[in-house]
């Protein structure tokens, strides 16, 4: 390789990517054989990103914070056979999506913050924006992907631009919008398992100046899980999910434009199984002998889930100026009840069945009653000066009711009447915020932010049995001043290096789950962050590359974390004291050969919490557990019976690395193309909880797809075969913490066939 070859080269990280990868035969001869026409280059060019970060249309390249995008062939390929939202996981760096409840109630963590929390009114410290409207509560959270244009992961502290609640980062989703034209595309799919999936987009001008989009999903499995016993629910990991989006897009001149949104999703399928007695003592791994297929239970499994939201959003494009007003209407009504000891068996006793479980918990977590609305007003200057800004005011306000009713299906009388308890929740928030963006220079851009936060929570709970204990009453006011300062410089024409500093802000949180044992809510301060990043953006060989680079450390204070009670199906909130982290992101794509596509990304994180005087329950601290230890704990003994301290431990579900890569070809076949992509995703270990166990740490897991297909008639017509987990790997990804060793595992292998026509 000469230095002629690769003349826009200006970096180390370059350099070594060049050698790694010699995107072809072209790009290692003399620079005249380089500089071929440009109508021969452009079909093998990397497009270029568009993003909304800071809330303008800019240059990925021209932002100044770690940011990684999924659009087009991409997110066909992740989403086929019928995935929830789960299937983002590991596909950014720093990223990690799981669940505890399945296709609802998904938890997101970037760069190791997230939250474990299985509480209906859990806060994230990562945020969501589907169609520029935060979605504050978990079952909002994991709203069907279809009809997407482009997802956004903003990774670090957003707080200055974003909604509430996003210290941690923003994900960020915007639906494919109307356009004046006719056209639109139906995908039908099968699939192992009985699935059955069907999405649909149509578009349709209605005159001059209205257009509307109708987008529809239709995703279907048969059950694949059986209980041989004759109690309880009988088949379990079938589900229906539907969802719907209808768009109206009115824009009767270039400065004005009204966009509305409605949508609505309809869930019926299962609650996560809680399997008992699946993890072999002192190890990470599944008991001899496990069968994926079969789930002795004495109890009843079933999930439903109905949300319904709309937004109008209007833009007026006045002479230096463009106003906004965002206004959202979100609701969900929710319904899980599953037999969270994950067996069947005596309470207190040796059971029939596959193991030791010690009492029975069978429980019915409920959202009778949920809505949500927001308001954005912002005004930004539309110039061409060197001085760009952005100011605006933000309202939120929430009211929630939740219900857990206790369940035991191996005595009469369900619910266990008067055995229950209930939370409300009323959340009120507003903001005002504002940016700048100056040009010093061709070479130096210059970014600040800053916003003004209150919030006002009030809550209470009460808990019925025997006796009425409660309401126990919280009513919390809190405020906050968060600010980011951002820079770019370019090196040359290809090559920017960015840096930023960022607070964060996460509101005070409480729950309520009391029993006897926990007879008061717990609450949680609210957590501040500070981030610090670094990196480079660079395209290069004529933009048939793309690499993205960065190091990152935050310090959190008051980091709001969630404590299992080592028994029950309970919660406590409790504040670390500090928590800090540490890693390096790379995202690299290019185009290797005509038709021929790479996309990798790659994390490492290093997470800790730093409280001394911190300590949890671990698992199995019950006083009729039989004498056994539940778990096999590795960390120093608390100062009560049953509790251990977590200094110095790492954030749950936090792994230190994460990988992804994926590979695309294309090629001219008859009158049509064949394509095929392969993808791949593996992080290393993390503790569950947190607290670190032998049999709650998880294992190390690498999955990979496959898709492979053929277009024909310009496009218009596509047929494709795809697998997901194409090893078939199934390994112990959750677990709850009681002493009965039950774990969560992840998806088995997936397989099926799509057709798709495009009009």
């Amino acid at each position: 390789m000469t230095r002629r070859a690769f003349p826009r080269c200006r970096t180390l990280m370059c350099l070594a990517i060049a050698s790694a990868f010699p995107l072809d035969a072209a790009l290692a001869q003399e620079a005249g054989a380089v500089q071929e026409a440009p109508a021969a280059q452009a079909g093998q060019r990397l497009d270029v990103v568009i993003v909304t970060a800071q809330r303008r249309s800019e240059n990925i390249r021209e932002v100044p914070m770690a940011i990684t995008t999924l659009s087009g062939d991409k997110l066909d390929t992740l989403t086929a056979g019928g995935q929830d939202i789960r299937f983002l996981s590991g596909r950014s760096p720093s990223l990690n999506v799981e669940s505890d409840y399945g296709r609802s109630f998904p938890r997101f963590y970037i760069r190791g913050q997230g939250n474990t929390d299985f509480d209906l009114n859990a806060s994230q410290p990562v945020g969501l924006v589907v169609d520029d409207i935060v979605q504050e509560s978990p079952m909002l959270k994991g709203f069907p992907v279809f009809d997407t244009e482009q997802i956004e992961v903003l990774r670090g502290p957003q707080g200055t631009l974003f909604g509430r609640n996003s210290p941690a980062g923003v994900i960020k989703f915007d639906s494919v919008r109307p356009v004046f034209k006719q056209e639109g595309y139906l995908s039908l799919g099968v699939g192992n398992y009985g699935a059955r999936n069907a999405e649909g987009a149509f578009n349709l001008p209605l005159s001059q100046t209205v257009a509307a989009r109708v987008s529809l999903q239709s995703q279907n499995r048969d059950d694949r899980v059986h209980n041989p016993r004759p109690t309880g629910t009988r088949d379990f990991e079938g589900y229906h999910d539907n969802a719907g989006r209808i768009q109206v897009l009115f824009q009767p001149n270039k400065q004005m434009s009204a966009l509305l949104n409605v949508h609505m999703r309809d869930l019926d399928n299962n609650a996560t199984l809680f399997r008992a007695n699946i993890i072999k003592a002192g190890t990470n791994d599944l008991v001899d002998g496990f069968d994926y297929a079969s789930y002795p239970t004495d109890g009843i499994n079933q999930q439903t889930l109905k949300t319904k939201g709309a937004n109008m959003r209007l833009r007026w494009n006045l002479e230096n100026i463009t106003l906004h007003s965002i206004t959202g209407y979100e609701s969900a009504d929710f319904y899980s009840r599953a037999d969270v000891d994950g067996g069947y068996g005596a309470v207190y006793a040796q059971p029939m069945g596959p193991g030791y479980i010690p009492f029975s918990v069978e429980t019915a977590d409920l959202l009778p009653h949920h809505r949500q609305f927001t308001q954005e007003l912002r005004v930004e200057s539309n110039g061409t000066g060197p001085l760009q800004w952005i100011g605006g005011l933000f309202y939120f306000n929430e009211d929630i009711q939740i219900d857990s009713i206790s369940f035991n299906s191996l005595a009469p009388g369900n619910p266990q009447s008067p055995f229950f308890a209930t939370q409300n929740q009323s959340t009120e928030s507003w903001a005002a915020f504002g940016s700048l963006n100056y040009t010093v220079s061709d070479r130096l851009k210059l970014r600040g932010g800053l916003r003004y936060t209150s919030d006002q929570k009030n809550f209470s709970a009460r808990r019925v049995e025997a006796t009425t204990a409660g309401p126990f009453i919280i009513d919390n006011d809190s405020t906050n001043i968060s600010w980011d300062l951002s820079g770019t410089y370019a090196l040359d024409a290809d090559t920017n290096l960015f840096a930023r500093i960022a607070t964060g802000y996460r509101a005070p949180s409480m729950q309520g789950r009391l029993n006897g044992l926990l007879d008061r809510p717990s609450f949680a301060d609210a957590e501040k962050v500070l981030s610090y990043e670094a990196g480079i953006k660079q395209e290069l060989f004529d933009r048939r590359a793309r690499l993205s680079a960065s190091v990152f450390q935050y310090r959190v204070n008051d980091k709001q974390l969630t404590a299992g009670s080592g028994v029950i199906n309970m919660n406590q909130l409790i504040n670390a004291d500090k928590v800090t982290g540490q890693g390096v992101e790379l995202d690299f794509q290019a185009v290797l050969a005509d038709g021929l596509r790479l996309s990798t990304g790659v994390s490492y994180n290093d997470t800790e919490i730093k409280d001394s005087a911190l300590f949890v329950q671990q698992c199995g601290n019950f006083a009729n557990t039989g004498g056994r230890a539940g778990c096999t704990v590795v960390d120093p003994a608390g100062p009560f019976p049953g509790t251990v301290r977590i200094d110095g431990n790492p954030l749950p579900r936090a792994p230190k690395w994460q990988a992804n890569v994926s590979l695309s070809y294309t090629m001219p076949l008859a009158d049509g193309d064949f394509f095929a992509s392969t993808d791949w995703a593996y992080r290393t270990t993390y503790n569950m909880f947190l607290y670190e166990a032998k049999e709650y740490k998880a294992r190390a897991l690498l999955e990979g797809g496959l898709r492979a297909g053929y277009k024909w008639n310009d496009g218009k017509y596509e047929v494709s075969a795809f697998a997901r987990n194409i090893t078939d790997r199934v390994q112990v990804v959750g677990a709850i913490d009681f002493d009965n060793l039950t774990g969560i595992l992840n998806e088995p292998r997936t397989l099926g066939a799509q057709f798709k026509v495009n009009f």
